[in-house]
């Protein structure tokens, strides 16, 4: 195979040479180029024992949950697990659909979108970071497939510790446990990215012309945070009111809107500690109580819809704001698989594989 040759070193120098593979060699594949797209989470089923097991694992992250685990652990299996799974669970049944979780089947549905549009050049995969498929998985699997390569793109515009960085974490915490690693890079948020807000402006565009009736109001609802996340340095809040400036920018630009008064909230309060606000329920209540009748809402925060847009935003928030005085409501769909979308997806996801593809 081999034979040792002096060397200046005193050390025996190896020569390789080239040979075919002994006939018992495993077939290795390598060389491929792989993207993981990644969105947060779902229960297998809209059923208690289902949502159980999902919210345990989420709210067991302690970048979900800062409170030190010897405390917050007392607090989640004495009374959370025991309580909110059943809300939780009657909320997933409201929008479950024939394919289940639409968070899952829109994102598979973004990944299938993406493959079809960068060829057989880069193979896509698409994970939940709580739930199936998990993360570690479909790292494996692509790997496995001779990916050598993996860009890992979290479907998070505005970054937050809570959702980005805990699928890196994972990531990471995978490629800790193999042995023969892939090289990995990871999609940056995208929160004033041109490609985001041109598709934001089309798609919010479009959408509002759809309706049949004319909106007073169009609130921005994001996702909430607690506010002790803001004073411990995390960006979210300031990117997700970036990324309602420059939408509301280029909105106030088009005729067709003029005179339509854009507000940005943020929805989801969980728990007694104080969260970023205005409060998406709160500001919907206070809206039709001072006489707004007609009022939109959008979500550009979500890459896909969910139960927080499906349930959240488009049943209980309805009934908020009918139940204070208004009369006419709509809750806009996210970017999901829109042309707009996947336009974006596909500039932003090629941008970051440049040198790779």
């Amino acid at each position: 195979m081999h034979e040792p040759a002096a060397s200046t070193t005193g050390l025996p120098r190896v020569t390789w040479l080239p040979q075919s593979l002994p006939a018992d060699h495993p077939p290795v594949k390598s060389g491929g180029v792989g993207v993981l797209v990644v969105n947060l989470g779902t229960p297998d089923a809209p059923d208690q024992a289902s949502v159980k097991a999902y919210l345990k694992e989420f709210l067991s992250d302690p970048r979900v949950i800062e409170i030190p685990a010897i405390i917050w652990q007392v607090i989640l299996r004495g009374i959370i697990l025991n309580t909110r799974p059943k809300k939780s669970a009657a909320a997933y049944a409201k929008v479950w659909t024939d394919r289940g979780s639409p968070l899952l089947a829109i994102t598979q549905d973004q990944a299938q979108g993406l493959q079809a549009r960068l060829g057989d050049s880069v193979m896509v995969r698409h994970a939940m970071r709580y739930g199936s498929p998990s993360i570690p998985a479909q790292l494996k699997a692509l790997h496995e497939a001779g990916c050598e390569r993996i860009l890992l793109a979290p479907l998070y515009p505005q970054y937050c510790a809570a959702t980005t960085a805990t699928a890196v974490d994972k990531a990471a915490e995978t490629l800790g446990e193999m042995r023969w690693q892939p090289a990995l890079r990871t999609l940056p948020a995208y929160h004033d990215d041109p490609a985001y807000i041109d598709a934001l402006e089309a798609d919010v565009s479009r959408q509002l012309a759809a309706l049949d009736f004319v909106p007073e109001v169009l609130l921005l609802s994001f996702h909430g945070m607690p506010l002790r996340t803001l004073h411990l340095g995390d960006p979210y809040h300031c990117q997700c009111r970036k990324t309602a400036r420059l939408l509301s920018e280029r909105l106030a630009a088009r005729a067709e809107f003029a005179g339509l008064r854009i507000e940005t909230t943020f929805q989801s309060r969980f728990g007694r500690a104080q969260w970023l606000e205005p409060a998406t329920d709160d500001t919907l209540i206070a809206e039709g109580a001072k006489g707004t009748k007609r009022l939109a809402v959008a979500a550009p925060g979500f890459s896909a819809d969910c139960v927080e847009t499906l349930e959240e935003l488009a049943i209980e928030g309805r009934d908020e704001f009918l139940e204070a005085g208004g009369t006419h409501y709509a809750v806009l769909s996210c970017l999901n698989t829109s042309a707009a979308g996947m336009d974006m997806l596909e500039a932003i996801v090629r941008r970051e594989l440049s040198g790779w593809i």
